[in-house]
């Protein structure tokens, strides 16, 4: 019985799509990740909880055959945003992540050199300027 399970998951790997955008985030990387620790002995593998891996199986194989899609269809495919499903992948891949994170850093550094006092001298000067303000 291990062994059909483990023919199962393979199957299901084979067939699930990577999505070479999401470089260390994909979803079918990591199943076939999780199928190679889970299944180490292949074939071989005895599986502690059966009903447990079973369950599994089932739930990724309605996810890959996109039956909740199917079963509850949406009347647009937008979202609140009003974005695409080409936009939205644009932006959630790694490089764009990538590029906005740099962005952030790039921003923040901005803000702490034009804000923040270069040395401890002008740290006591911008100090001493607010405590000098009139308090109403």
């Amino acid at each position: 019985m291990a062994a059909s399970r483990y023919r199962r998951f393979l199957k299901l790997c084979e067939e699930w799509p990577v999505d070479e955008t999401k470089q260390g985030r994909d979803l079918g990387t990591y199943l076939r990740q999780r199928v190679a620790q889970a299944f180490r002995e292949g074939e071989n593998t005895q599986v502690a909880e059966p009903e447990a891996c079973d369950q599994m199986y089932e739930s990724l194989a309605r996810l890959h055959s996109n039956y909740y899609k199917h079963k509850y269809p949406r009347p647009r495919d937008t979202s609140f945003s009003g974005l695409s499903v080409e936009e939205y992948k644009l932006i959630l891949s790694s490089d764009t992540l990538a590029e906005i994170k740099d962005m952030n850093k790039a921003t923040w550094k901005k803000l702490q050199d034009k804000f923040a006092p270069k040395g401890s001298e002008e740290k006591h000067k911008a100090w001493a300027r607010v405590l000098s303000r009139p308090h109403t």
